[in-house]
């Protein structure tokens, strides 16, 4: 039977500077773990819009299940401009349909069946979408993996809203700079990088810590477990969404029985092929 995989949060439009691609971090992370034999579902919320119609078609074309309720908001986008390195840098368009992800009893269903989700910080920002995203984490099962990707972007995050996600995930996927950010926050000053993941393991009582550094490598922390990967040198096209496919790869690949390390080589071998393309969802399983 396979794995039921959600990813719940925003999905949207990346305008970047060749047009515009469908994005989303919850969205992306459904994809890519989709196609790894997962049965996943993006959850979030369109408006009645040109824009919302283009997004239903897309992922019909592309196979992914999803439940997209329909609000008087205008569907999400996202102004994405480049540097010359392929790192993005975003201007996310504020009072969005996935600002307003109501929740219902089909979300409720999948949320007491979900063998993993994945949601971050930045759907948070408005009370409605955050108090669905509690309401879905409330109703999972124990053994479900609870991943948050703290995916903060411009000013869309608080200190309590952080506290409050670490406290109901068991994974935490982070990346270098957010590490950073969170370690001031919470006071975790003069630390190695792993003293850091360590403190945020023990305080938090968590079964993983995902750590992206982008061409400095990745780890995985367990309570028992550090494991390290090399970035593989590809040539960037940019690296919108490769964060989201490594979690997806890796989700999906520990759902199957893979050990942390056989599922972290994956998702480093995943993410650097997405570096490679433009835009996130890319079937490379054909």
């Amino acid at each position: 039977m396979k794995p039921l995989i959600v990813g719940l949060g925003e999905i949207l439009w990346d305008c970047l500077p060749e047009g515009k691609k469908l994005g989303g971090a919850p969205a992306n992370f459904a994809f890519h773990s989709c196609l790894f034999g997962a049965d996943s579902v993006a959850i979030s919320a369109i408006g009645n819009d040109e824009l919302g119609d283009e997004i239903l078609r897309e992922l019909d074309e592309k196979g992914l299940n999803y439940l997209l309720p329909r609000v008087e908001q205008e569907t999400g986008t996202v102004q994405v401009t480049l540097d010359s390195e392929g790192i993005p840098s975003y201007e996310i368009k504020t009072g969005v349909a996935w600002d307003n992800i109501p929740f219902s009893t089909e979300i409720k269903q999948l949320a007491e069946k979900c063998d993993c989700v994945c949601f971050g910080s930045l759907a948070q920002r408005s009370e409605l979408s955050r108090n669905t995203i509690r309401e879905f984490l409330k109703h999972t099962l124990q053994k479900c993996l609870k991943i948050f990707d703290i995916n903060l972007r411009q000013q869309f995050y608080t200190k309590e809203i952080i506290h409050d996600n670490l406290l109901a995930c068991n994974v935490l996927k982070i990346n270098d700079e957010e590490l950073e950010i969170v370690s001031e926050m919470f006071g975790f000053f003069n630390l190695s990088v792993e003293d850091k993941c360590r403190r945020l393991l023990e305080q938090y009582h968590l079964d993983m810590i995902i750590l992206t550094c982008g061409v400095n490598g990745s780890y995985v922390f367990s309570p028992d477990q550090k494991n390290f990967m090399e970035t593989p040198k590809v040539e960037v096209a940019d690296t919108v969404g490769a964060g989201d496919s490594f979690t997806g790869a890796f989700a999906a690949s520990i759902l199957a029985g893979k050990t942390i390390r056989e599922a972290h080589q994956l998702a480093v071998k995943v993410s650097a092929y997405i570096c490679t393309q433009k835009g996130a969802m890319h079937n490379y399983k054909e």
